[in-house]
């Protein structure tokens, strides 16, 4: 399965933001990475500059390559309803990503190994494909023999967010999509708009 897998602080230096959770080189250096630092001059970004950043800080926050991602992005267009948002619905529905906003998963990145090792169930059956699209009334669940895996249940103790468009039960550890998320739900700070300029040209 491809990922991306290089050097994260860096990549959230270049957008000024967390996008991979809490990051302590971000707070000590708040300015993008290169050799000659903050003291760098930085031409002015075109339109297309800015629309293809806003891509890219989309992709690497969910962990998506480029081949998935315009994937997705051809499946929100032939959709009804606003592409941006009709886009972010169908990327934040991926099993990957419900199982990090469930809380089982520290990060979207182990969420993923998660699913991949086969500690994730959807309806019963074990799925072990990240980028699983859930429906409205899929019930995810940590498999019966893999609840008391370490990184499992410390995640859960340290479960804070809760959603509107999911339902979760701890005693069973078992969460319910309810259904997509409207855009003011999504806590993610992502120009869709410009995603769809972008793959509109």
């Amino acid at each position: 399965m491809a990922r991306y897998i290089g050097p994260k602080s860096k990549i959230a230096r270049k957008f000024q933001e967390p996008i991979f959770g809490a990051d302590k080189v971000l707070e000590r250096k708040n300015y993008a990475p290169g050799q000659h630092g903050p003291n760098k001059r930085r031409g002015k970004q075109s339109e297309y500059g800015i629309q293809l950043q806003e891509k890219q800080k989309a992709k690497y926050t969910y962990g998506i390559l480029e081949k998935q991602f315009r994937k997705i992005f051809h499946q929100a267009a032939s959709k009804t309803g606003i592409t941006g948002e009709v886009l972010l619905q169908l990327i934040e529905s991926r099993l990957d990503n419900t199982v990090y906003r469930l809380g089982i998963a520290p990060t979207r990145s182990a969420a993923r190994q998660l699913v991949s090792h086969r500690h994730i169930c959807v309806n019963g059956e074990v799925v072990n494909i990240p980028s699983y699209q859930l429906k409205p009334g899929d019930m995810v669940e940590v498999r019966e023999r893999s609840k008391s895996l370490e990184v499992i249940t410390d995640s859960l103790a340290g479960r804070t967010n809760s959603y509107n468009w999911l339902e979760w039960d701890g005693a069973a550890m078992r969460g319910k999509f309810l259904n997509y998320p409207e855009r003011e739900n999504i806590p993610e700070t992502i120009k869709e708009q410009l995603i769809v300029e972008l793959y509109s040209k």
